[in-house]
Parts: structure tokens; C-alpha cells; sequence
């Protein structure tokens, strides 16, 4: 993945100032407060300990630096939430057998949704982890969630 979005940022003309790295997010090979944005699209959901990676994400932001994460969220509207359900257990395991050959990793995909946070647990363990100024903003009625927060 990392390749690929290096590839297309190099197509894109863009790469004054990003350092391409790989690494474990509970254990983040950067100075403290060195970096000025930390995001995280689909991946917090499938670290370990997700407050280590919170608080770590924290400790590489200079003060002023903004943290944004993109992630699935359980859905709470009733009917939009058995509608997902049957989509998510059902349909898109199915597919996933389908094109992929592989049953197992989208029916993973839908039970480590289940276990993520809701929005406002999250909220909380960002504001236990030290970021200030937390909010989120629930997308397709809450199928996934921008969460932000700052390093004050």
C-alpha cells in the first residue's frame, strides 16, 4: 500500500517534504514532536493496543500538529444498522469468495467493525491519549467516522 500510494503521489508531482516509511504505529521510528499532520485511513482498527498507538501518534505531533483518522464505525440507526449487518455478513463475504477466493478476510473485515470503538469511545481514548479539541464527523450515516484532534 505504501508503495502504491508513493507511486501515485510521484504521478501526481507531489513529493516535496513526505518521507515514505513503514512501521509499527504502537512503536513509531520519529523524534518526538517532529512531524506536523499524523493520518491514519483504515488502520487503527487493526493495531494491538489502539491506545498506545493514540498516545504514540500524539508524541510524534509538534505542538499545533493535527492528528485525523479515517475509520469504519459500528452504525447506530436501527434499520440502517440490520441493512449493513446483512450487507456486511452476508453479501460481502459472499463477494469476497466470489472475486477474491478468500471468504475468511471480508468476514474478518465485518466483526473487527463490530469490535472498533464507537465514535465517542474513540473520542474518549483520543482525549485520554492527550489530543485536545476532538471531534468527529460520521460519513454515510455512520458506515465510517473522520475523527480530529490536535497536539496544543
Amino acid at each position: 500500500m505504501l508503495k502504491r500510494g508513493r507511486d501515485r503521489a510521484i504521478d501526481a508531482g507531489r513529493l516535496a517534504g513526505i518521507d515514505w516509511v513503514t512501521g509499527d504505529a504502537e512503536r513509531l521510528a520519529l523524534r518526538s514532536m517532529s512531524v506536523d499532520a499524523y493520518t491514519i485511513a483504515f488502520g487503527l482498527r487493526n493495531v494491538t493496543d489502539i491506545g498506545a498507538a493514540l498516545m504514540e501518534a500524539r508524541r510524534v505531533l509538534k505542538p499545533g500538529g493535527r492528528f485525523l483518522c479515517l475509520e469504519f464505525s459500528p452504525v447506530d440507526a436501527p434499520f440502517f444498522r440490520q441493512a449493513y449487518d446483512l450487507y456486511s455478513f452476508v453479501v460481502l463475504p459472499g463477494l469476497g469468495q466470489l472475486v477474491a477466493g478468500d471468504r475468511d478476510a471480508y468476514r474478518y473485515l465485518a466483526e473487527s467493525i463490530r469490535r472498533f470503538p464507537r465514535q465517542n469511545e474513540l473520542a474518549e481514548m483520543m482525549r485520554a491519549a492527550g489530543f485536545e479539541r476532538v471531534r468527529f464527523r460520521n460519513l454515510t450515516g455512520g458506515i465510517a467516522a473522520l475523527h480530529t484532534g490536535w497536539r496544543l
